[in-house]
């Protein structure tokens, strides 16, 4: 697939990378309550809801909008304070 020396010595070299840590590092297993906890706190949302979710866009355009709206603002404080520092000198 590719011929390149680089690509190979590079490939070489995270392969016995990957083989050393795997040799030094002790597999720890979590507790399992721990891990029930975080299985019933993560909720991946159905397909359904994805789309139902981005298929709103009342909801699209005020988040962007919000977001366009923070950064205009934070420019502006930006500019405004390089302005005064700048006078100041």
């Amino acid at each position: 697939m590719n011929d390149d020396p680089t690509f190979s010595s590079q490939d070489s070299d995270l392969q016995s990378l990957e083989t050393h840590l795997s040799r030094t590092l002790k597999r720890v297993t979590p507790p399992s309550g721990m891990v029930e906890r975080l299985r019933s706190r993560i909720q991946m949302p159905s397909r359904s809801e994805i789309t139902l979710r981005l298929s709103d866009w009342n909801r699209l355009f005020l988040v962007f909008g919000g977001v366009m709206s923070g950064m205009l603002i934070i420019v502006t404080l930006a500019r405004a304070l390089y302005y005064f520092a700048g006078r100041r000198t």
